[in-house]
């Protein structure tokens, strides 16, 4: 094939003015169906840093910033990722009074979106600081039994019947974007407070996103959900960091207790 005739240099319109109508938000209420008497699934926060945010001064002068988001899991609506990138494009041209202003449009807009209070903060362009994983490396391991599809039924007890708490972490997550079939990629953490698990088995259940079509938020809360149901921890902890893609990238993260929300999402060094 040649390059002429490949996706390479397909035409994607990015807009020049401010154009909040071009955010997609999408219904949580279908894939949770099945979730309903899962405690916490509706717990926690999506955070998402922002790359590519600039905008105008009073002046007209271009100013850039990373931004933070922060969408609580309780919003009836998660926002589509490319229909976002193409929103914050939409404000490159457009000038505000103060970086006060551009924050409380951006939080009215995707408040609206997600119908749940949306907050944004900006952190400067050079202050982002990258942080090592916390817990014990699941990729050591070799699980016996491998799936090509999420299968629960990997999980399994050690058996010792001793309560544990334990925060094990992965770099294997991969799953398909439902909307476009490109690849999302992550480290994932996994915190608990029960019967001990396999890691290998965890490991292995992990392994079973690879070709797995699935929003970010999504594959967090059937990870969550699963290992919920299947073990019946006293406490849980289920957390996405997923690398960058279009300028974007999204931590999902749900918890059974409180005290177990992180205040601020880590950085790895692969985002």
């Amino acid at each position: 094939m040649s390059v002429e005739k490949s996706l390479l240099g397909k035409d994607t319109h990015y807009p020049t003015t401010y154009q909040p109508e071009i955010l997609f938000p999408i219904s949580r209420s279908l894939s949770r169906e099945n979730y309903a008497d899962v405690a916490g699934i509706q717990q926690g926060y999506d955070w998402w840093h922002v790359f590519e945010l600039s905008w105008l001064n009073a002046q007209g002068i271009p100013q850039v910033a990373i931004g933070r988001l922060r969408l609580p899991a309780t919003s009836p609506n998660l926002i589509e990722s490319k229909s976002l990138k193409l929103y914050f494009n939409s404000l490159n041209f457009m000038r505000f009074a103060s970086t006060e202003e551009l924050i409380q449009t951006v939080e009215q807009d995707l408040s609206t979106a997600a119908e749940a209070p949306v907050q944004l903060s900006l952190i400067d362009a050079n202050d982002l600081s990258v942080s090592q994983p916390q817990g014990r490396c699941l990729d050591q391991f070799s699980p016996e039994q491998l799936s090509e599809h999420p299968d629960a039924s990997l999980l399994q007890h050690v058996g010792s019947g001793l309560l544990v708490e334990e925060q094990y972490y992965s770099n294997l997550l991969r799953s398909n974007c439902p909307v476009t079939g490109q690849p999302d990629w992550g480290t994932i953490f996994i915190r608990y407070r029960g019967e001990k698990i396999c890691p290998a088995s965890l490991l292995a259940y992990i392994i079973s996103y690879r070709q797995h079509n699935g929003f970010h938020e999504q594959c967090v809360e059937q990870i969550y959900a699963d290992i919920w149901t299947m073990h019946k921890p006293e406490e849980l902890m289920v957390y996405a960091a997923y690398t960058r893609r279009g300028g974007l990238d999204i931590n999902p993260c749900r918890v059974s207790n409180l005290a177990w929300l992180p205040e601020t999402p880590v950085r790895l060094a692969r985002q």
